[in-house]
């Protein structure tokens, strides 16, 4: 009880007076709003026309019809970051998320847990009476706790929320995702032949949470937190969504830049002097290298696009195509939410916020990919491979991404993209609409303001103080300050007097119109941050930054350099970290239980994360399955881990063992036994491993030998992948194969599961022992139990 009993008691209830109020649950003000926060992923500045983009979002425009567009408003650049901003009110650093939570490198800045002092959006309001629910992405939990050993404290149901549906992690397959239902992963209810897709899923889920509870307590407002997985890679949608925008980019990205441009300077975005900046604004692998000689990373060029084949602006046109259709069915799904509201008088009194974490993304390279996670393991993407798949695009057989050329053509007018702290990677649409509070509809609001800005935003629009004390633990100051006095006053001056910028080595400072910020390539590894290069920009008359004031005004550049030290320093910003991607996912870190030579695994169970299931990397390693086959017949999957994008597997097929590695999804290694599979009980059937060498360097190379008991029945060359098979999602299972599948030789149906037979357990050993030695060990201990 928080408050003091006030009733009567004695020995009997007759003379006894009672007091309900200690034992009351929390009640929101009458008339207190509804609250509904969208956030988009790797949305940029110029995507929806309500920006002067290409795309159209008629039910985005419905909210922009009631409510405002900020044009100067500001993310960290990169998702985690920006995440903890949008439900904290503190800047990243202060959140200890430097970084995506999967790149967490043990320092106060980045330890991929936002402290409890720092308290959410979610956690307040519950406390307040609204119903908190989330829908989609997460990615506030450290790799570590995203499993059902950990504790539950970062999930979204450990912080505020009191019912989830998403995924934990940075990205999931929009046709096979990564999904927890509160507090236990659970499989799509239908597949994508079935019509399957997330982000219709989570509007389901979304609309159901909301029902179920209006039902009881209609009066009752809530706060949704709805973030689908658009636009972030895999760029997957249904066909005829892609197909609606089919031509529409042919004239390329640098045309798309031009046309945007104009549109935006038409509606009043930016200001008619406003000028693009090359695609290549701060330089080319032939006209750049770092402090120490450092070559330039050539991730981050651009192909102009009179210098492609045909057949790559071909290739080029659908991806942006792709990504068009699943913006525009994320719209679609967002006015699924409205029609709700609309056609239950929710509306007038529902506060709906949009915006995106970041700007549109780089991470497809200069030729864009048909798999992603070859950018996180470092391998550069073929363009012969990517056209291979051009029909594919979208679907589940690619992991899409497009070329860098789209990235500036979704952030126009502005230089770089997402990971970058000029304005391409952190300046992002804003809209808010409140018809009931807001009179204004339609207009445009151009006070600089920040992420962090928005939880103080939503409290001072629903009437609630900040506690000083949340579970126990005093709460932080916010960095945010309120956007509500410019709803009623286009011409109010900003209220943000500066704010500091720091992301995978890259570096910025707003300070009252101006803006210092270094030409540091991300993910570069060239770290010799005190040779950095400062350029400065007058943001207030200069938005796309192209006009370096540095040699005009030193002295006003040094000081915004000292600002950017200062403001760091009270942040907590430091160490700085500009690896590389494959550098910082391979960085180790906390497992629940110290790594075993051995990993042993159950059927029936839920699949093993990634970051916590057995690391066969770069290694010599040993599967061995325990079955007991009564007759000919067996088959399906003894075990798998990862997808068609990565991942290896050991199967029944035909009578025979099979094992596949798929190399990054470009590579679909097979080796299958000579004989047909033994017949018996406590038989093991197994692949084993043995590195000899590495081309190039990191990709493991070997032979793969397949055996029953100690009998070698087959064996192959195959190599193995430098890095993760999945940056977040597709564990390892035993006796199925969960989500996307490995490769599409299995027999059976979804997840073709392993018949025929009864599988005991399954082993990886990882310690480097010869297999032979395995084997007679394996055989003593199934002796022994």
């Amino acid at each position: 009880m928080s408050k003091q009993f006030a009733g009567v008691i004695n020995v009997d209830i007759r003379d006894s007076v009672p007091d309900w109020s200690p034992f009351e649950a929390p009640k929101a003000p009458e008339g207190s709003p509804n609250i509904v926060y969208i956030v988009l992923d790797d949305v940029g500045f110029s995507v929806m026309n309500s920006y002067g983009g290409p795309v159209p979002t008629p039910n985005l425009d419905r909210i922009v019809a009631d409510g405002l567009r900020y044009t100067q408003f500001h993310t960290t650049a990169l998702c985690s970051p920006t995440r903890s901003c949008l439900l904290t009110g503190r800047n990243h650093t202060r959140n200890s998320m430097a970084c995506i939570t999967e790149a967490a490198i043990g320092f106060p800045n980045a330890s991929g847990v936002i402290p409890p002092e720092n308290g959410q959006i979610q956690e307040i309001l519950g406390a307040q009476g609204w119903n908190t629910y989330m829908v989609g992405k997460w990615h506030l939990c450290p790799d570590a706790e995203m499993n059902l050993a950990s504790s539950r404290r970062n999930w979204p149901t450990g912080r505020g929320f009191e019912r989830f549906y998403g995924f934990l992690g940075a990205e999931t397959n929009q046709w096979y995702p990564d999904l927890v239902y509160d507090s236990h992963p659970v499989e799509a209810p239908r597949s994508p032949e079935e019509g399957y897709h997330l982000t219709e899923d989570l509007t389901d889920k979304a609309l159901e949470f909301i029902k179920d509870a209006k039902a009881i307590a209609p009066e009752k407002p809530f706060f949704l937190y709805y973030a689908p997985g658009a636009c972030h890679a895999p760029h997957q949608a249904p066909k005829e969504w892609i197909d609606k925008f089919k031509g529409q980019f042919d004239m390329g990205y640098e045309a798309i830049r031009e046309q945007t441009l104009a549109r935006q300077k038409e509606m009043g975005i930016v200001s008619p002097d406003t000028e693009l900046p090359a695609i290549n604004p701060i330089g080319t692998p032939e006209s750049r290298t770092g402090p120490g000689g450092e070559p330039f990373p050539a991730l981050d060029v651009t192909l102009p696009w009179d210098s492609l084949s045909d057949q790559e602006q071909e290739l080029f046109r659908r991806m942006a195509e792709v990504y068009a259709g699943f913006m525009a069915h994320a719209d679609d799904q967002i006015g699924r939410l409205l029609d709700y509201l609309e056609a239950t008088d929710q509306r007038e009194n529902t506060l709906v916020l949009v915006v995106s974490d970041n700007g549109a993304s780089g991470e497809g390279g200069p030729n864009g990919s048909v798999n992603e996670m070859k950018f996180a393991n470092g391998i550069p993407d073929s363009m012969e491979e990517n056209l291979a798949m051009l029909d594919e695009l979208g679907g589940p057989r690619t992991y899409n991404h497009y070329p860098n050329g789209w990235a500036m053509g979704f952030n126009t007018p502005f230089k770089m993209w997402k990971r970058y702290e000029f304005n391409g990677g952190t300046s992002d649409p804003c809209i808010i609409s409140w018809p009931q509070g807001i009179s204004a509809g339609g207009e445009i609001r151009d006070q600089y303001h920040h992420a962090i800005d928005l939880v103080p935003t939503i409290l001072d629009v629903a009437g609630v103080q900040p506690p000083e004390v949340i579970g126990g633990h005093v709460q932080s100051d916010f960095d945010g300050v309120s956007l509500r006095y410019s709803f009623e006053d286009p011409s109010a001056p900003s209220t943000r007097p500066r704010q500091f910028y720091s992301m995978l080595g890259s570096r910025a400072i707003w300070h009252d119109g101006w803006k210092a910020v270094t030409t540091h390539p991300t993910l570069s590894g060239w770290s010799h941050f005190a040779s950095d290069t400062w350029e400065l920009y007058h943001t207030e008359v200069d938005r796309s930054e192209l006009h370096d004031l540095a040699t005009e005004e030193p002295e006003r550049l040094q000081e915004l350099i000292s600002l950017w030290y200062a403001e760091a320093g009270a942040n907590g910003a430091f160490p700085l970290d500009d690896r590389s991607a494959l550098e910082i996912i391979m960085t180790p870190r906390p497992l629940l239980t110290p790594p075993r030579n051995r990993y042993t695994y159950y059927p029936g169970l839920a699949e093993v994360p990634e970051s916590q299931a057995v690391n066969v990397r770069n290694r010599s390693y040993h599967i061995g399955a325990l079955v007991d086959i009564p007759q000919p017949g067996a088959q399906g999957v003894l075990f798998a881990h990862g997808s068609r994008f990565g991942g290896h597997a050991l199967y029944v097929k035909d009578n025979r063992l099979h094992y596949v590695y798929n190399f990054v999804g470009s590579l679909e290694q097979k080796i299958v036994a000579t004989e047909d599979l033994p017949v018996g009980e406590q038989l093991i059937l197994s692949a084993s491993f043995e590195k000899d060498g590495e081309d190039p360097p990191g990709v493991s190379t070997g032979i793969l030998s397949l055996y029953h008991g100690d009998a070698k029945v087959g064996e192959g060359r195959i190599r193995t992948q430098p890095g993760k098979f999945m940056l977040a999602g597709e564990g390892l299972c035993v006796g199925r194969d969960s989500g996307e599948t490995v490769t599409a030789d299995y027999p059976g149906v979804h997840p073709h599961a392993f018949t025929g037979g009864t599988i005991d357990r399954v082993a990886v050993d990882v310690s480097g022992d010869p297999y032979v030695d395995l084997e007679r060990e394996a055989e003593a201990m199934l002796a022994r139990e």
